[in-house]
């Protein structure tokens, strides 16, 4: 991984090309990300920058916080690092926007997921409802059989049951830049990205591409 971004997904769009084709489109606010740490084999065991997105007043944020902005660098409210190949070659301060990017590479989108509650197996695991017939039932969206009841008396591990759905990181891989508006920070990426609008994701150039 040699570059990488922090955005925001703003919502699905569509644009047309010249030939008349739609491809739909994420659109995702790219930037700009300070990098507020820049980490060294010698010092830290290992190569890497903090970058930060979306500025934000002192007062928002709370002593160990505002301890990382330190260096100079302007609060912000989102950090994340990112082990860059080139990490050394960046200073504090230094500025990375979405036109870090182009159009017509690929890169991997990882976001959190749409929360979802406590659900259960048919909308978690999409697995078959009973048959809504006489002698079935009273319940038909229930989990089914736990097992056998002398052997092995006991429920397997990892199987399918109710529970919390969703809200958990996905990386989504080999998606198309379409379209870069380095006036706006936005990139437009084909297809769609996890979670919901207005959550953050990272953006970085493909590793499997």
């Amino acid at each position: 991984m040699n570059k990488a971004i922090i955005g925001r997904k703003l919502g699905m769009t569509q644009i047309f090309t010249p030939d008349g084709k739609v491809i739909p489109v994420t659109v995702i606010e790219a930037g700009p990300c300070p990098v507020v740490q820049v980490k060294t084999v010698e010092r830290d065991g290992y190569s890497a920058v903090k970058l930060g997105f979306k500025k934000v007043a002192a007062k928002e944020l709370n002593k160990p916080q505002l301890g990382q902005f330190k260096n100079g660098v302007e609060p912000h409210k989102y950090l994340k690092e990112f082990r860059l190949e080139n990490a050394e070659s960046y200073s504090v301060g230094d500025v990375i926007a979405c036109d870090t990017f182009v159009a017509g590479e690929h890169v991997d989108v990882i976001g959190t997921t749409k929360g979802h509650g406590f659900t259960g197996v048919i909308k978690r695991w999409n697995q078959h409802r009973l048959k809504e017939t006489h002698g079935v039932g009273p319940v038909h969206r229930e989990v089914g059989s736990m097992g056998s009841i002398s052997d092995p008396s006991r429920v397997f591990k990892n199987k399918h049951l109710a529970g919390q759905y969703g809200h958990e990181q996905v990386t989504i891989l080999n998606l198309e830049v379409v379209k870069v508006d380095a006036q706006r920070n936005a990139i437009l990426v084909k297809g769609a990205v996890p979670g919901p609008k207005g959550g953050i994701v990272s953006v970085r150039n493909s590793v499997k591409a």
